[in-house]
């Protein structure tokens, strides 16, 4: 049985369609679904399914779907006997964080579900109070783009692999902070497709909201160690569980250091569980000894990804 390491996707990897070949093909997948309509009281799936695609897309709808999705995945791999993985790690790019907290068994899927239905909701309410932009520079030093983003009154928000940093703030000064970035040789500053500024004090609203909600989930110990997106180290205490999630709303995320530190434990193969392909090139570009395995269709079921 081979030693892997669950990594799940986070906002962004949504699209028309997702999941709807893994529901048609496995009663596993399909009951995970279902479920999630039960428990959120509204047509998630059909949503998932058909769109529209604006609607997926907003923050309240596209990370409770990820969710879904990817615990859909998880399920249908846990079914197959014919793939023998050993998850000695588990771990996700910001709301995949809860995700794999479902997967360890630390948090129940209807209290993911539930919270991350709720966080959405919240970081949606939080861009309208106050409106910012996500931006991604690559091919700048980090000291440098930091500078920048003092001087302008943004901050860093995602380090996500080497040579590419995403910044978040109010709408001017991201801006202003990319337009500085190309002119100081940046190689890229591209401005992202997101309803707000994520993973930055902007989001204060929200992650003040939220601790209201994840204080009232009962959290376990993981059976498996689940990285936290905002110290790169594991939290195998509820407590300390409950404080990261809490913390990472407006907090910067450490992806590329969760999977230095998972890779420093000796394991080399990654299953990408959920919707697209995002972290597989992403962990490329940390480390290309690295091996990742993506499980979303059910093709990749039956070829081991």
């Amino acid at each position: 049985m081979q030693d892997v390491a669950y990594i799940f996707p986070g906002q962004g990897a949504q699209y028309v369609g997702m999941g709807k070949e893994l529901y048609d093909s496995y009663p596993e997948a399909k009951e995970v679904f279902d479920q999630a309509n039960r428990i959120l009281k509204f047509d998630l799936t059909k949503l998932c399914f058909e769109g529209p695609k604006e609607e997926l897309t907003s923050t309240e709808n596209s990370q409770a779907a990820i969710l879904v999705h990817s615990i859909a995945a998880l399920k249908v791999l846990e079914s197959d006997s014919a793939l023998q993985f050993n998850p000695k790690f588990a771990l996700g790019l910001s709301l995949g964080e809860y995700s794999a907290l479902i997967a360890s068994g630390s948090i129940s899927f209807e209290d993911g579900v539930k919270l991350v239905r709720k966080r959405g909701q919240l970081m949606q309410k939080a861009s309208e109070k106050n409106p910012g932009k996500m931006a991604c520079i690559m091919g700048m030093e980090l000291p440098e783009l930091e500078k920048l983003c003092r001087g302008f009154g943004c901050e860093v928000a995602n380090l996500n692999c080497p040579g590419q940093v995403v910044i978040s703030g109010s709408p001017a000064p991201v801006e202003l902070t990319a337009g500085m970035a190309k002119e100081k040789g940046a190689k890229k500053a591209i401005m992202l497709e997101v309803s707000g500024a994520f993973h930055s004090s902007l989001m204060d609203y929200a992650k003040d909201k939220l601790e209201k909600e994840i204080e009232s989930v009962t959290f376990n110990f993981p059976k498996y160690p689940v990285i936290s997106s905002v110290t790169a180290k594991p939290a195998p205490d509820p407590v300390e569980i409950k404080q990261n999630l809490i913390t990472q709303v407006s907090a910067k995320t450490l992806f590329a250091d969760s999977i230095k530190y998972v890779s420093s434990q000796g394991i080399k193969a990654y299953l990408e569980i959920g919707p697209g392909n995002v972290l597989k090139g992403l962990l490329r570009r940390i480390d290309k000894s690295l091996t990742v395995t993506g499980f979303e269709r059910p093709a990749d079921f039956t070829t081991g990804g």
